[in-house]
């Protein structure tokens, strides 16, 4: 990596106004990175804020169903606020401190970004405003009340696809005009130079973890390694400490939507229709016609309903040291409903996707095969959503009730 660049992918393609904010947030990193005593706080915090450790699952039912295949879930769903996020959201918020700023922005899709950063916000006394898709504060209602609940300020985004492009299009439009006092949470490993890289590693204490973990449960490396990929932070927190084990497959599954072949998908990379260009300050793969103008995406899963990802994953995909998979909305609900009744676990509809492949390819690999599925977040937020996917009748008539209910009041439910 130079300069913010992995392969041809990453760097900075910033406005002019936005350089000098850049250079002091590269250089706060630095200092930070170089320090090891931000590490440890950042330890410390996540041990006794958080519940790190995560633990490592054995799922011993799948594997009894998969004729011994032994399966491990990373559980980053018993974080504080329910996912991983809350990792790279701490450590920036430790960065915040250092920097001396007072106010932090953030966008969200799913929902378990901003609540992470309404969090950090709350606890380290800063002012905290959360730009999100208006589609998806409609599919993640919850989340928006516990945001708003936290002190944060939740903003709706009307504009383009009502979804997690937007809100990022209008966080960074509130940076630049805020710069000296704000600090823009970004949540997952993407945009300008040192954001990836940064978040990343943030998030590498996932995978140091799980490193350890399985060579104390199983006394061997897995042999497989599947994460979901929205903007990748979740992926890469995991990949990171297998990346010199070339023995180790790593794999992370995308948004298959209503299908590869139907338009109607976030695929970037698995589907093949994902093309090299720029956008939200950092150079990819996107979902983008030939003029460069990004298409519409579509998931199940607000999460990964993004157009663009990460610079360090495409610069892996290109290396053949990632391999790039998708699960379609159809599969993923499965997933989420087999992986609750075989082991008790309610993963988010994210997370499931990386399941959902797993579960897919599981037959067909070698009987000792020891897989790891890193569990993103788990599935509170989603209850509406998947009641809705599943067809319950129940919860589609108190969705309608109360949809009637906010729209007497002139208000959206």
């Amino acid at each position: 990596m130079s300069h913010g660049y992995h392969g041809i992918f990453g760097g900075a393609f910033i406005p002019e106004i936005l350089r000098e904010t850049f250079r002091r947030l590269s250089a706060a990193y630095s200092e930070a990175r170089a320090d090891p005593a931000f590490w440890a706080e950042y330890v410390q915090l996540m041990e006794n804020y958080s519940g790190r450790p995560t633990p490592l699952t054995f799922a011993s039912n799948l594997s009894r169903e998969f004729g011994g295949r032994r399966v491990y879930i990373k559980r980053e769903d018993l974080n504080q606020t329910g996912a991983h996020k809350a990792n790279n959201v701490m450590g920036q918020g430790l960065l915040v401190k250092r920097m001396g700023k007072r106010r932090v922005i953030a966008e969200t899709g799913a929902g378990q970004h901003g609540m992470a950063t309404a969090t950090m916000a709350a606890r380290m006394g800063l002012e905290c405003v959360i730009y999100m898709g208006a589609e998806d504060v409609e599919r993640q209602r919850p989340n928006v009340f516990w945001m708003e609940q936290l002190g944060a300020r939740v903003v709706p985004v009307t504009s383009g696809t009502r979804t997690l492009k937007d809100a990022i299009n209008e966080a960074l439009r509130d940076w630049v005009g805020s710069m000296d006092d704000t600090h823009y949470v970004l949540g997952t490993a993407c945009g300008a130079h040192p954001f990836p890289e940064m978040v990343a590693w943030l998030q590498s204490i996932i995978g140091d973890e799980a490193r350890r973990q399985i060579l104390a449960q199983e006394g061997r490396l897995p042999t497989h390694i599947y994460a979901c990929v929205g903007g990748g932070s979740n992926a890469l927190g995991i990949f990171q400490a297998f990346l010199p084990d070339t023995g180790v497959e790593l794999i992370g599954v995308e948004a298959g939507g209503d299908g590869l072949d139907s338009g109607r998908h976030a695929a970037r990379l698995a589907g093949g229709d994902g093309r090299v260009g720029v956008a939200h300050g950092y150079k990819s793969y996107f979902l983008q016609n030939a003029d460069g103008q990004m298409r519409d995406t579509h998931s199940v899963a607000a999460g990964l309903d993004y157009v663009g990802v990460s610079p360090i994953l495409a610069h892996l995909w290109r290396e053949k040291r990632v391999r790039f998979a998708a699960a379609t909305d159809v599969e993923v609900v499965a997933a989420l409903k087999r992986l609750m009744r075989a082991e008790g676990i309610i993963p988010a509809l994210e997370s499931s996707h990386a399941v959902a492949r797993a579960l897919k390819e599981l037959p067909d690999l070698p009987t000792d095969a020891v897989v790891i599925i890193n569990l993103s977040g788990r599935g509170d937020k989603d209850i509406l959503h998947v009641a809705d996917a599943i067809g319950d009748p129940g919860w589609r008539a108190f969705i309608q009730a109360k949809a009637a209910h906010y729209r007497g009041m002139g208000e959206r439910p």
